[in-house]
């Protein structure tokens, strides 16, 4: 489990979390969104031991990522939205970070790999921006971690890949298994989230499950506004609106709606 407790982190005075406090738990997917700037890919680094904490702690499984211990690192596998691969192969990349992951099975990155029609012996300076980022994650999917941090895992894919990461981590989430993926493109990825967290740089504000989240709110397209619905758009397709859900029906979330919603209330 990672657990964060009051945690606050700046770039020299220019505060990005100020004393945040949640957990991720096993065998979820989490949906990390958040305004640009409110510190998602600083957590992602403090959580992985790239940035040492100044105030507050996290603690994962036992460890303080900031000590890098390899027990921890074994543990945790992370990709930055920007990953632009080494002017090696695939397979020689994989082999050599493999060493610090002993759970990697290269034969899922072989399946994985053959999925997305990528040569595991193609560089990956040979590859576009798309196959590049297929390819590493591929590779982080086959190392088996407990822990995997996705930093907008879809920017560069087209339509049919998108459908393949989904169908990806679907098929290697288990419940042992952590997977955080901060994203804009939230329709990316909407179906896969178990739990969905909204973070600010002076709180978090949401921090639920979806099924939470379903039997909470009503979410609905109509063609005029409902009397008491909480927050509502105004679109080609109708209004989308949010109520309260009071008599527990069941609704699709959705998402940009929730966090145009929740991000009003601030």
């Amino acid at each position: 489990m990672i657990e964060i407790k009051d945690l606050s982190f700046a770039y020299s005075n220019e505060k990005v979390l100020d004393c945040i406090s949640t957990t991720f738990e096993q065998g979820r997917v989490y949906g990390l969104l958040g305004a640009n700037g409110v510190g998602k890919s600083t957590l992602f680094k403090l959580l992985c031991g790239l940035l040492t904490t100044r105030n507050g702690c996290i603690s994962i499984d036992g460890y303080s990522p900031a000590d890098r211990r390899p027990g921890f690192l074994s543990k945790i596998f992370y990709i930055p939205e920007d990953f632009e691969g080494p002017s090696v192969s695939i397979k020689n990349y994989a082999d050599g970070i493999s060493a610090f992951y002993p759970n990697y099975d290269e034969g899922v990155l072989r399946g994985l790999l053959n999925d997305f029609e990528i040569d595991i012996n193609r560089k990956f300076t040979t590859l576009s921006l798309g196959q590049r980022k297929r390819a590493i994650l591929c590779i982080a999917l086959a190392m088996n971690t407990e822990y995997l941090l996705l930093d907008e895992p879809t920017n560069g894919l087209d339509i049919p890949s998108k459908l393949e990461f989904r169908k990806m981590v679907a098929r290697t989430m288990d419940e042992k298994r952590t997977i955080i993926i901060s994203t804009h493109q939230v329709k990316d990825v909407e179906n896969l989230l178990d739990h969905i967290m909204i973070l600010d740089k002076r709180a978090v504000l949401l921090d639920k499950s979806v099924a939470d989240i379903q039997s909470e709110y009503l979410f609905e397209v109509s063609n005029t506004i409902p009397q008491d619905a909480l927050y509502v758009e105004s679109g080609l397709g109708g209004c989308s609106s949010i109520r309260k859900n009071v008599n527990g029906e069941e609704s699709r979330i959705n998402i940009e709606l929730l966090f145009n919603y929740i991000n009003s209330k601030k």
